[in-house]
């Protein structure tokens, strides 16, 4: 009978739901959900047309099949949004935990029923590293080490239009960095340069008192182990810059990478960054004059 059907099969995916989210599946889950809302739809007008229904004889205030319908529908749909849109935060270093998350390190992630956002803090370069980190596919970035990742990958610079200096090449790109709007820089050293600068798309990502104040408050501590550093490394929406210096080859090796990255269902890609990772850095490569070893990376037509 349609109503037995209903009942078995809403009743698995309910199960199939919490499951998920006690996994933390939320992209499915999200999935899951609205399958469930339509089979509520289906279910409920199924019970009330079916002549064997009893429902409708319960009392004054389900002898209205409106009223009944109404009443059912905004009892599931509001425990089951209530059960989604609780704000859980799970931290994991492996990038195959969360499809959202494939590829990347340290991540963070949280779903409502509209989206899921990732954000992600284990990919810089480590102290005693020589390669940065590349971009994976559930990430927004360029970077040259992502030769694996056509879409993402961007060739290294060469500072030899403006000099075969390297150590002049290296104070032009930090004073060329420095430069930028709303940046700040994290670290430099002899060969390594990290900044970091607030996500401008997609839009609302970051807290701009929250920046600033930490920012503020680095810029005042020179010996760099202030709270305020650290904090600035877990902070979601924002933009990481770094650059290797390869004095021998003359060349500059960088990557620019969107921390925080959303999805919106369907979409199993991120929502773009409007290329603006690439057009960042190649301000600064025009800025400075310096050429490319290869083919230009034209960006993405991703929404």
């Amino acid at each position: 009978k349609p109503q037995h059907y209903f009942l078995f099969h809403a009743s698995g995916l309910r199960t199939s739901l919490r499951s998920q989210l006690k996994a933390r599946s939320h992209p499915k889950a999200n999935s899951a959900m609205k399958t469930l809302i339509l089979l509520t739809v289906f279910g409920v007008w199924c019970l009330l047309s079916h002549p064997s229904n009893s429902l409708s004889h319960q009392g004054p205030l389900l002898a209205n099949r409106r009223d009944f319908f109404n009443k059912a529908n905004a009892l599931l749909l509001g425990s089951t949004t209530a059960f989604v849109v609780n704000d859980e935060k799970a931290w994991s270093d492996d990038g195959n935990a969360f499809a959202t998350s494939a590829g990347r390190r340290g991540c963070t992630t949280r779903s409502d029923p509209s989206k899921t956002v990732v954000s992600c803090y284990g990919e810089l370069l480590p102290v005693d590293g020589t390669r940065l980190s590349s971009i994976a596919a559930t990430a927004n970035g360029v970077s040259t080490s992502a030769v694996k990742n056509p879409s993402r990958y961007s060739p290294p610079w060469s500072f030899l239009t403006e000099t075969s200096d390297a150590n002049k090449a290296w104070k032009s790109l930090v004073e060329a960095v420095g430069s930028l709007d709303q940046v700040q820089i994290m670290q430099v050293s002899d060969t390594y340069l990290h900044a970091i600068v607030p996500t401008a798309q997609p839009p609302g990502l970051f807290n701009p008192s929250t920046f600033s104040a930490a920012a503020s408050e680095e810029n005042d501590n020179v010996d760099g182990s202030s709270g305020s550093r650290r904090r600035l490394l877990i902070t979601p929406g924002l933009d990481d810059l770094e650059f290797i210096l390869r004095p021998e080859d003359n060349l500059v090796l960088y990557r620019s990478a969107s921390r925080t990255s959303v999805f919106v269902y369907p979409l199993t890609q991120p929502v773009s960054d409007g290329n603006a990772n690439l057009q960042r850095l190649e301000k600064i490569r025009k800025l400075l004059g310096w050429s490319l070893m290869g083919v230009p990376q034209t960006g993405s037509n991703r929404l």
